[in-house]
């Protein structure tokens, strides 16, 4: 098949009809295969148009993939990338569960021997490396702010108005505290009433949290139909606001924290200097194959 030219960034990108990409499906912040949150990774060789790899993630229709780029060699000896994450429907600024699952492909699935991986992203730079509960995460803090809830958002979660909120500007998620862990879990929310709520406070993505049920410092639920996820089964970007608001109320800088979907997460975070947050969870490969262009 004759190549296929890109304009990009001021200058021309090669990609050539009948070019494959190295394609993974993983569940990360889990133990299990079919929990936690399903990702899709793409290592990529060369740069991609951001039109291409919105209709990439549209066709893997996961609720995050990541595309992955060496920066300081190639992926089996590199310890720089470049990595960016779509939703089938949007690029996101920070993606937790994806760049877990990036770090469980560079240094499992590849076999990179590096100690620790370095990412450039949107929400600036991010590391990774292996722990002993799988692997950590450094992120950024993204502590969020009172503000008042929009009506329209409470009503299409079916909570009773009058709740005082949070916002996290940085992560554009607004946090909704309720009391219980029964609570969160019974949430059952009506999303296309939430879909047509444009004043949101700038945010693109609800957290409903509360204290966890045993075992657990906290719960929560993430609600994204502005993203084009109704409901993100683990979310390690909103634990970058979840920690510093739990600190603020535990005292406490590490935590064990239950995302209370369907499918379930553990994510443990922990608040470190620097107004940095790190994310630790486990990772299941799925499936791996070949992405055809």
């Amino acid at each position: 098949m004759e190549s296929i030219e890109f304009i990009f960034a001021g200058g021309m990108i090669m990609t050539t009809g009948g070019n494959t990409i190295d394609l993974f499906h993983l569940d990360a912040f889990t133990d299990r295969p079919f929990t936690g949150n399903p990702a899709a990774v793409c290592l990529l060789d060369q740069v991609l148009p951001a039109s291409l790899m919105r209709k990439i993630a549209a066709e893997v229709n996961l609720s995050e993939t990541a595309f992955v780029l060496p920066i300081d060699g190639d992926h089996a000896n590199a310890t720089r990338f470049r990595i960016r994450w779509f939703t089938p429907l949007v690029e996101v600024l920070l993606c937790g569960h994806a760049t877990l699952a990036s770090a469980a492909v560079i240094l499992n699935e590849i076999g990179n021997p590096a100690e620790k991986i370095f990412f450039e992203s949107k929400s600036g730079p991010l590391t990774a490396c292996r722990s002993a509960n799988g692997f950590t995460l450094d992120f950024p803090s993204n502590p969020p702010h009172p503000c008042p809830v929009p009506p329209a958002i409470l009503e299409g979660l079916g909570l009773a108005d009058g709740k005082t909120g949070w916002i996290s500007k940085e992560a554009e998620m607004l946090l909704i505290p309720l009391d219980t862990y029964e609570e969160v879990r019974s949430l059952s929310p009506d999303y296309r009433q939430l879909l047509a709520v444009a004043v949101r406070n700038g945010a693109q993505g609800v957290i409903a949290t509360a204290p966890g049920p045993e075992n657990f410092d906290f719960c929560s639920r993430y609600f994204g139909p502005w993203e084009g996820i109704n409901e993100d089964p683990v979310t390690g970007s909103a634990h970058t606001v979840l920690a510093p608001y739990w600190g603020s109320l535990l005292g406490k800088s590490c935590f064990r924290a239950l995302q209370a979907s369907e499918r379930t997460g553990i994510v443990e975070a922990r608040l470190v200097a620097g107004q940095r947050v790190e994310l630790t969870g486990e990772v299941q490969l799925v499936m791996r194959g070949s992405l055809f262009l």
